[in-house]
C-alpha cells in the first residue's frame, strides 16, 4: 500500500512547459486513471511519477518520502507499457520470473511469486507456453503479471489495451478490474485516452488538459456534476451537446432564452448579476427524449446511426453550426429528413457560465478540484 503526492510537479523541454504546476493527492489502494486528449501530458505525468521523466520542479513523494532523486528501480513502482515486450524464447513462466532472477531471488520464492500471480490473471494453464501461443489479451495479462510478481507497491498502466482489438480490449478490461479486486490493497494509476475504462474501472478519475488538472473525482461525479465545459464535453459518449443561451432575470426567477428558439427556467437560482448574459446550456444526449407536448428543441433529422438498442440521432437546429445528438430507444421509427421535437428534465441540464465554468452551485465539491498556475 503507499499513498502519492505531488506538489507543484512541473516538467519542462527547453523552454516548453508540458506539465503546468500539477498538485495532486492519490489515496493508499485507490484505482486512478488519467484521461484527456493527446497532448495533454497525461504520459508524461506517469512517467514522472515512474521516475523516467526527471521532475523539474515541484515534489513527488510516496508515503512522505520525497522521490524525486531516487532512480526508478529503487522506488517500489511497476509500470506495464502498451507494448507486451514479451521476450519470444522465454515461455510464461520464464518471462515472469526474469526480473526476479537477476534480482537474485531464490528459485523458491520466485516460483511462489509467478504461481500467485499466474492464478490471480487465470495464466495457469498458459505456463508452459511460449509467446506466440498466446493470444494478445493473455499476452498483456503476462506483462501484468510480469508487474505482479515484484510485489511494487504502485502500479503504473500506460495505455496497455491500445493495441488490443475491440473484444480483447473489453475482455482484458474486465480482467484488470477483476485483479483490482483480488488486490485491494493496491495502488494503481492508469493512462487512456479511453473514457469507456475510466468510467468503468476507476476510483477516482483525473481529467488533464495541456499540462494541467481540470478535475478529479469521481467517474460518476464528473458525470453528473463537471466543473467546466471541457470535462462535460470529455465525459460522456456521444459528447454533450452545447446551445448558448441568454439569462433572463424576472419575478419569477432565472429564465434561459436559448439560441435554437423558446426558453425554459433555470434549473437551478442564478446571480442577478447574470441577467443578460450568455451561458453555455448543456444537454446530455441520453437525456432527450421525444416530446409529447411543449417541446425544448425542434429541428430536423439530418442523420441516424442505428446501433439496435439506441439510435443516435443527428439533428439540425435553428441557430446552430453543429447537429445536435440524441440517444434515443433503437426501436422508434425514424426517419432522415423528418423533422422531430425533443424535450429534456429541467434538472437534467448543465449551465456554464462566459469562463466556462460551471454555474451548479454543487459542482464545487470538496472532492473536484481545479489547479491552473
Amino acid at each position: 500500500m503507499a499513498e502519492l503526492t505531488l506538489r507543484q510537479v512541473r516538467k519542462t523541454y527547453g523552454s516548453m512547459e508540458v506539465l503546468h504546476g500539477i498538485d495532486l493527492d492519490i489515496p493508499s489502494g485507490s484505482f486512478v486513471v488519467f484521461v484527456g486528449p493527446s497532448g495533454c501530458g497525461k504520459s508524461t505525468l506517469l512517467r514522472a511519477i515512474a521516475g523516467l521523466e526527471d521532475i523539474s520542479s515541484g515534489e513527488f513523494a510516496i508515503d512522505g518520502e520525497r522521490m524525486n532523486e531516487v532512480a526508478p528501480s529503487r522506488r517500489g513502482i511497476a509500470m506495464v507499457f502498451q507494448s507486451y515486450a514479451l521476450y519470444p524464447h522465454m515461455t510464461v513462466f520464464e518471462n515472469m520470473a526474469f526480473g526476479m532472477r537477476i534480482a537474485g531471488l531464490k528459485k523458491d520464492e520466485i516460483a511462489r511469486r509467478v504461481t500467485r500471480a499466474a492464478e490471480v490473471l487465470q495464466l495457469a494453464p498458459y505456463l508452459d507456453r511460449y509467446p506466440r501461443a498466446l493470444s494478445g489479451g493473455q499476452r498483456q495479462r503476462v506483462a501484468i503479471g510480469r508487474a505482479i510478481v515484484r510485489d511494487p507497491k504502485v502500479f503504473l498502466f500506460d495505455e496497455p489495451l491500445s493495441n488490443l482489438d475491440a473484444a480483447l480490449r473489453v475482455a482484458t478490461r474486465i480482467e484488470i478490474a477483476k485483479l483490482k479486486q483480488a488486490m485491494p490493497g493496491a495502488t494503481m494509476i492508469y493512462v487512456t485516452h479511453d473514457q469507456v475504462e475510466a468510467m468503468t474501472l476507476a476510483d477516482r478519475i483525473v481529467v488533464l488538459r495541456a499540462g494541467r488538472i481540470e478535475q478529479v473525482g469521481s467517474p460518476l461525479d464528473l458525470y453528473r456534476r463537471p466543473a467546466n465545459l471541457f470535462v462535460a464535453r470529455f465525459i460522456g459518449s456521444p459528447a454533450m451537446n452545447v446551445i448558448p443561451g441568454t439569462v433572463r432575470i424576472g419575478p419569477e426567477g432565472a429564465r434561459l432564452d436559448l439560441a435554437t428558439g423558446g426558453g425554459l427556467r433555470a434549473p437551478f437560482p442564478l446571480d442577478a448579476g447574470l441577467a443578460g448574459r450568455t451561458v453555455q446550456v448543456g444537454i446530455r444526449p441520453e437525456d432527450l427524449r421525444l416530446a409529447e407536448g411543449a417541446p425544448l428543441l425542434e429541428g430536423r433529422i439530418s442523420y441516424i446511426e442505428q446501433l439496435g438498442e439506441v439510435q443516435l440521432t443527428y439533428i439540425e437546429a435553428r441557430g446552430l453550426a453543429e447537429p445536435l445528438i440524441a440517444k434515443l430507444p433503437g426501436v422508434l421509427d425514424l426517419q432522415a429528413g423528418a423533422p422531430i421535437a425533443l424535450t429534456a428534465d429541467v434538472q437534467s441540464l448543465h449551465l456554464f457560465g462566459e469562463d466556462e465554468r460551471s454555474l451548479r452551485p454543487e459542482a464545487a465539491l470538496p472532492e473536484v478540484t481545479s489547479a491552473r498556475s
